[in-house]
């Protein structure tokens, strides 16, 4: 309980999956970390950190915020899905603590001030970068009786003066030092277990390094604060990763822009992988990757590979056309000379998935389409993004010079893209539903490898495979495809959640069962006979690596399986899968433009899930998803280092849960 002559400080930050474990709330970490350095702010106040999941009721976050008690200060990290809901919890604040403070931070509302205080009278302060140095120095005037209209003297907020009118102080120097910043971690700012001991999370989120290079039109990160880039030091860094190792975090989560630029990447994968090698965790790394591949970006996945350490690896591309990268300020960005890329992460076994926006100034349903086909040749999951306007990037404030229509989303502040000069209101909701799909079946890995079958042995672009099962399912009357009709139309326009889609796919049999009736009914027809087998068992194989959780196995046929440990990870296993064909051959030799053994070849795999899926398979998030799907005995010992068969030990008898 809080010493009654403490001030009570409230952070509060909401992750955007509706997920059933928590985000980490590290923007809030932070801020309670530089805070807490303070003696004095230590001594005389009591900050709490409330971490929401997304899609919760605003009444539920109202009466959870306030269960304990109204604090003096609410101070918000604000981001677009979150905007409106803070703005109405800080309504509700101030009606029952008219005299606290409430602070609005993050970049949505960054240098927002004069529209923030607009829309929400509420708020009081808004920081206008970053918030480390910034908010100690608010709750020191707070502690000194400043009125909180009269904060001048502070650099790097902005504040409503006496007169309710937005006043904007000098800005704030970027921290160089980065270590000046107390880790929330490593102080116990940021509590990382639950009641039971566990990682309370489903991912760790870290920052090696701050800045941005590049002033990409569409991007906040650098187009709006175009900067060097600055990183922590690697003692600071590799302490944390040995608290994670000993949490036994399976992934870790960088918040870099470009990871991958510094020389001293290679020495924070160095110490990923010995402290692997010791703890048996983490297991994976996933992280913005550096837009232009330097000789550091070519050792780290050597090293990774070298290592059996997992990362999806990112091709931000954002576009193939030419004329719309110059609108993004991004023609002349190494990112676009790709295909090589690609092909040598193919060859070292690598996985990798690109980055594209849809409906980007320049932009036709034409450009758009051919480089989405012609990306697909090397790289199937794709993760297309509908165009969104975020405040203080170019595009925001050339909207009329690019004949931009927007609207705002349903629940959050995100302006989405209705049309451009290239691209028409009914061309876009057309492309809408194309993403919808791409989005669900390809970038989500409900299909993972029928792609490359039908396009090398039957001559089937990805667009054409999308469309066809999206027509498909728009015309069925089966159940399951009205509920993905439904969860679509929300999509028109862009503003929808894919997390509907993605969860029938995944946890619901029928959905499989819609899935396998499509293929008979409208792909099996139409294939060449000679390779209608092989692609057969190709679709069946992707249906049998889908990810495992209590109450449907990968089949959907309510097997029981048994859970055995391969160094320190758990996974369910299912022992003696027939294959008419060598799919795992057949595909590798397809991905290597080899010409495969199209030839019967019955063959028999055991397939090893990682348990815990649950979490994933109810997001939208592909990087965590992509790490629970089904993997062959040589994948999952690469995936684990496994360097005898003895690492793979039973754990349990068979788990009913999974039936």
């Amino acid at each position: 309980m809080p010493n009654s002559k403490q001030t009570v400080v409230h952070l509060v930050q909401q992750g955007i999956w509706n997920t059933p474990l928590e985000s980490m709330p590290l923007a809030q970490g932070y801020m309670k970390a530089a805070a807490l350095a303070d003696e004095r702010i230590r001594r005389s106040m009591d900050i709490q950190i409330h971490n929401y999941r997304g899609g919760l009721a605003l009444s539920e976050m109202a009466n959870r915020q306030f269960s304990g008690g109204v604090p003096d200060i609410m101070a918000f990290s604000v981001l677009g899905w979150n905007y409106r809901a803070f703005g109405a919890l800080a309504e509700t604040f101030k009606q029952l603590n008219p005299n606290g403070w409430v602070v609005f931070g993050g970049t949505h509302v960054a240098h927002q001030g004069e529209r923030v205080f607009r829309m929400f009278p509420d708020v009081d302060v808004i920081v206008d970068g970053e918030g480390e140095p910034v908010f100690p120095d608010i709750l020191r005037a707070y502690l000194d009786g400043v009125p909180r209209t009269d904060l001048a003297h502070i650099p790097g907020l902005t504040y409503r003066d006496a007169r309710g009118a937005p006043a904007t102080t000098a800005p704030r120097p970027r921290i160089e030092n980065l270590d000046e910043i107390p880790s929330p971690f490593l102080t116990g700012a940021l509590e990382l277990t639950d009641d039971a001991g566990q990682f309370r999370y489903d991912v760790a989120i870290m920052e090696t390094n701050r800045g941005c290079p590049y002033k990409c039109a569409f991007c906040y990160w650098g187009g709006a604060t175009g900067q060097k880039v600055r990183a922590f030091s690697r003692e600071r860094l590799r302490a944390e990763l040995e608290l994670f190792a000993k949490l036994r975090v399976h992934t870790i989560v960088l918040c870099d822009a470009n990871f991958g630029l510094l020389p001293a990447d290679i020495a924070f994968i160095d110490d990923v992988i010995e402290l692997r090698e010791t703890y048996g965790y983490p297991r994976a790394i996933e992280t913005s990757w550096a837009k232009n591949k330097s000789k550091t970006f070519y050792e780290i996945v050597r090293k990774m590979k070298q290592a059996g350490m997992h990362s999806s690896f990112t091709l931000a591309l954002q576009t193939l056309d030419d004329a719309t990268l110059s609108f993004m300020n991004r023609r002349n960005m190494k990112v676009n000379e790709w295909e090589e890329l690609t092909e040598w992460l193919s060859k070292e076994g690598m996985d990798c998935y690109a980055e594209l926006i849809w409906g980007a100034p320049g932009e036709t349903v034409e450009s758009f389409m051919e480089g989405y086909d012609r990306l697909t040749k090397r790289v199937s999951r794709i993760a297309c993004y509908p165009m969104l306007m975020l405040p203080n990037t170019d595009y925001s404030e050339k909207k009329a010079e690019y004949g931009i229509i927007s609207v705002r989303g349903d629940t959050d502040d995100f302006e989405y893209m209705l049309a451009t000069n290239t691209v028409t209101f009914q061309e876009n909701q057309r492309m809408q539903r194309f993403l919808y799909w791409a989005r669900v079946l390809a970038e989500m890995c409900v299909f993972r490898h029928i792609w490359v079958g039908l396009r090398e042995l039957a001559g089937f672009s990805q667009s054409r495979v999308l469309q066809d099962i999206g027509g498909y399912i728009e015309e069925s009357d089966d159940p399951v495809a009205e509920m993905l009709r439904e969860d679509m139309a929300s999509a028109i326009g862009g503003t929808g959640d894919l997390g509907g889609g993605v969860a029938l796919f995944f946890t619901d049999p029928r959905a499989r069962q819609l899935l396998r009736r499509w293929w008979a009914e409208s792909i099996h027809p139409t294939l060449p006979r000679d390779v209608a087998p092989v692609l057969d068992e190709i679709f069946r194989f992707d249906l049998l690596i889908h990810p495992i959780h209590p109450g449907m196995d990968s089949d959907g046929s309510g097997i029981d399986l048994p859970v055995v440990s391969v160094r320190g990870g758990e996974y369910y296993v299912r022992s003696g899968v027939p294959l008419a064909y060598d799919i795992p051959a057949l595909l590798a030799d397809l991905r290597a433009d080899r010409r495969p053994d199209l030839s019967s070849n019955p063959t028999i795999v055991d397939l090893y899930y990682r348990t815990g899926s649950e979490n994933a398979v109810t997001s939208t998030n592909h990087e965590v998803i992509i790490h629970y799907m089904g993997m062959t005995t040589e994948e999952v010992m690469a995936n684990a280092a496994v360097r005898a068969e003895a690492d793979m030990v039973p754990v349990a008898a068979p788990q009913g849960g999974c039936g």
